[in-house]
């Protein structure tokens, strides 16, 4: 599984330890930035991850800014982009069960390493389920279709 990761100045700290987990578990990554705590734009680096996922050049996506919020708002403006903004696991497990998302979100500032790393454990190795999931999913990209012109 290939991993698309990316943070603003405020997400920074975070970042080697989820490097770290990538790593010792034998996940491809690719960091998109930033790679200071220089104020920087959050859009620019939650763009390039969600393209980069959205493309299929990434099969998952993993965001982290100062609470999560402005990196998922920009990866949710990409189409074929399901990103959740999670502070627990079990909404990590629902979101890959029922939405399949593709990206996950963080904030630095409002979750503890030891829990993001809980959390990213569960949204990479979490099927979707399937099933009745499978015409909300339609739904989705019926209303991304609308919007998108």
């Amino acid at each position: 599984m290939k991993i698309a990761i990316g943070n603003d100045h405020a997400g920074i700290k975070l970042k080697p330890t989820l490097i770290e987990y990538l790593e010792k578990n034998g996940y491809e990554y690719k960091d998109f930035g930033s790679y200071t705590t220089d104020s920087c734009n959050y859009a620019e680096f939650g763009a390039k991850v969600a393209e980069a996922v959205a493309s299929g050049e990434f099969d998952r996506g993993i965001l982290i800014c100062g609470t999560g919020i402005g990196m998922s708002i920009v990866a949710n403006k990409v189409p074929g982009i399901r990103c959740a903004h999670c502070h627990d696991t079990f909404s990590a497990r629902a979101t890959r069960q029922h939405n399949d998302s593709n990206v996950i979100a963080f904030g630095e500032r409002v979750i503890a390493a030891e829990l993001m790393i809980d959390i990213v454990e569960l949204f990479l190795t979490t099927e979707f389920e399937g099933g009745r999931h499978v015409a909300r999913l339609e739904t989705i990209r019926e209303i991304e279709k609308k919007y998108s012109k």
